[in-house]
């Protein structure tokens, strides 16, 4: 089950929870929510390993590509060395050679470029799910609290109730 559908599983235990009368409230299980949270914790460290693997795998192509760049200039600068004698074809190399590394830097800008969105967007993703976990969360344990305050009024009108009763006999 993936994080998404975790969330899903928690609304609608939310949604379907039993009603109390005359309150508004509704009886949550708590350990049916306390699994689903569990399993939510147990499923962001694997959000957060492919956000890493992304990272990673940036860091890969951009190494890729200064190593690509690195072999081509290398090339240019061999090729320049060897025509160095030849005016006409030196001229042609130099140009040749600026325009290789220009497109190996376009292109390890481009990747750059590419991965940086890419991550971005995982990461973007990623703060939306966490975000929304929070707030339902934080609207659950609203409701939690809520129905404990209403649960104790109730219990202190009863205990009046009681002793009211007891005083009567």
């Amino acid at each position: 089950m993936d994080l998404l559908e975790l969330i899903d599983s928690l609304e609608e235990a939310i949604e379907h929870s039993t009603a109390v009368p005359l309150t508004g409230k509704s009886l949550i299980d708590k350990d049916d929510l306390l699994d689903i949270i569990e399993d939510v914790r147990l499923k962001l460290p694997e959000e957060l390993k492919q956000a890493k693997w992304v990272k990673e795998e940036r860091a890969r192509i951009l190494h890729e590509a200064q190593k690509e760049a690195g072999s081509i200039i290398k090339t240019a600068e061999d090729k320049i060395i060897s025509m160095i004698n030849e005016h006409e074809i030196t001229l042609r190399a130099q140009a040749q050679a600026e325009s290789i590394i220009d497109r190996a830097n376009e292109n390890a800008k481009d990747i750059k470029c590419g991965v940086l969105q890419y991550s971005n967007d995982i990461l973007a993703g990623l703060e939306t799910v966490i975000t929304d976990i929070k707030s339902t969360l934080n609207r659950s344990v609203s409701d939690v609290r809520k129905s404990v305050d209403d649960i104790e009024d109730t219990i202190t009108i009863i205990s009046d109730n009681r002793k009211e009763l007891s005083s009567s006999y």
